[in-house]
């Protein structure tokens, strides 16, 4: 790859990488302190761990 293309290249790549963690930044904000909260702190599984179905048919 020539030169003047590799620091295209190096430059978008960074710049993505900049934007990838402001998107991640942002999102984090607009979540914290509810529904990302709520299953960390563990409040779904309060009554046994519900997320799998029980199963239909016994194994052997």
């Amino acid at each position: 790859m020539a030169e003047p293309a590799k620091k295209v290249a190096q430059q978008t790549e960074d710049r993505l990488e900049d934007l990838a963690e402001t998107v991640r930044k942002k999102f984090d904000k607009v979540t914290e302190g509810t529904y990302r909260d709520r299953i960390i702190a563990g409040r779904f599984a309060e009554d046994g761990d519900r997320s799998r179905p029980e199963p239909d048919h016994k194994q052997d």
